[in-house]
């Protein structure tokens, strides 16, 4: 008897997919129940007087002339309008004036936000008279501060860079690159230089580190990168980081220093989204809720879970892609190679991707491109994404398109041909399988 799944689909809607026969449904596996709390800006005013490693924000404010307020932008779920009333009243109490904060929200390489949007995400008409500095990884104004012990250049935002105190409002989700979004993450490459940005995120290119999702932060060389560029800034810098359940619900807010109080909160995070499987599947479907803003986002929910299927097994990835496709640099221009040539030539590949050089493929793509080649080495790669247009699809031969999920399936089921056991994650975007 077919069986049938039913995945989120956006924040509304749900996709259901009638399994093949024979197929047999292994585990629907689901981030931990965790209750969200009842008061979200309660919950953050308990965590500002409960600072981990640090005095308490009044007391670090108190006779600063400039502060800088870096907010995640909106990409990802931090709900800023609930933390942000708490933190500005640790500031006011300390003397801070609405005209002393910078409101820098944290692009990294990602399309600028208009005022509205920041309005909105802040939940402050007119910014609250704070004021809205737009970052630009490209600046000729970025601060240098010298090199990491890993060669990384650390350039910033310089109106980050020049103020007397850094505080930092973001969420802590596991994260392909970094283990867990985010303390200093924020900062590196959220208000960064591109050329920082490109050589941090090149340090995970490597057989041992291209997926990190979940992982010990000790043995994360671009996560311990950053955070030595964080440690080169002179302002001192507060951590305001969410964690989150699966329904974009606060459980917890840790406050204070960026490494101690980011350290407390990716036990709580590890603890929602790491789900247990005994064995690697057949067959992996997943779905990029709740990460469904556009495909750079969406392919998190790819990342996150491909331990789960075995070496040359498929991974079905259900894509949403509100915004389409978003900031996505692999996307920018057709490779020259084709799919069956990437899979053929991708061991002699991989080594040189570090130092290609491809017209539209900015530095930072390079882990993309990294990982994407080592992802099709380990498994067919299908995917369902009906707001990404065709010619994108040429763009991407890591994967193969679909056209409707029951495509993707009956694809599938010819590769896997007859029984196949199946792991389901529905909300892929943010959980990871622990082996």
């Amino acid at each position: 008897m077919a069986q049938s799944l039913d995945l989120p689909w956006g924040n509304q809607e749900k996709l259901t997919l009638d399994l093949p026969a024979g197929w047999e449904m292994a585990g629907r596996l689901t981030p931990a129940s965790l209750p969200g709390v009842a008061d979200p800006s309660a919950e953050t005013r308990r965590g500002l007087s409960q600072p981990i490693g640090t005095p308490r924000l009044s007391e670090l404010a108190h006779g600063k002339k400039r502060v800088a307020l870096v907010i995640d932008d909106g990409s990802r779920p931090t709900p800023i309008h609930h933390l942000l009333p708490a933190v500005l009243f640790e500031l006011f109490t300390a003397g801070i004036t609405p005209q002393q904060i910078q409101l820098v929200p944290a692009l990294g390489i990602h399309r600028a936000m208009e005022q509205l949007e920041v309005e909105q995400r802040t939940g402050l008409v007119g910014l609250g008279n704070m004021r809205l500095v737009t970052h630009d990884c490209d600046d000729p104004g970025l601060v240098h501060l010298g090199k990491t012990s890993r060669g990384t250049p650390v350039s910033i935002n310089g109106q980050v860079a020049t103020s007397d105190l850094i505080v930092s409002i973001g969420c802590i989700e596991p994260h392909i690159i970094a283990g867990f979004g985010g303390g200093y993450k924020n900062l590196f490459p959220g208000v960064a230089g591109r050329e920082t940005i490109a050589h941090n995120h090149s340090l995970n290119c490597a057989p041992a580190t291209f997926n990190m999702v979940g992982q010990p932060i000790e043995n994360n060389p671009m996560r311990l990168d950053l955070e030595e560029a964080g440690q080169m800034l002179k302002p001192p810098v507060f951590i305001v980081n969410a964690v989150l359940n699966s329904a974009m619900q606060v459980v917890q807010v840790v406050c204070g220093h960026p490494i101690q109080a980011h350290r407390a909160g990716t036990k709580i995070s590890a603890s929602i989204y790491g789900v247990k499987v005994s064995a690697p599947a057949d067959v992996v479907i997943t779905d990029s809720h709740p990460m469904d803003q556009d495909l750079r986002q969406g392919v998190k929910a790819l990342a996150n879970t491909i331990r789960a299927v075995k070496r040359g097994g498929v991974l079905i990835t259900l894509v949403r892609a509100e915004e389409g496709v978003g900031v996505f640099g692999l996307a920018n221009r057709k490779l020259p190679l084709g799919r069956g040539a990437l899979q053929t030539l991708s061991p002699l590949l991989l080594p040189l991707v570090p130092r290609l050089k491809l017209k539209g493929l900015g530095e930072e793509d390079k882990f993309f491109l990294y990982f994407a080649l080592q992802a099709m080495r380990h498994a067919t790669l299908l995917m369902y994404a009906p707001t990404i247009p065709l010619e994108i699809h040429e763009r991407l031969p890591f994967v193969q398109f679909c056209a409707t999920p029951q495509a993707a399936l009956d694809q599938a089921a010819r590769l896997v041909s007859g029984q196949a056991r199946v792991l389901a994650f529905p909300y892929g975007g943010s959980t990871y399988p622990i082996l």
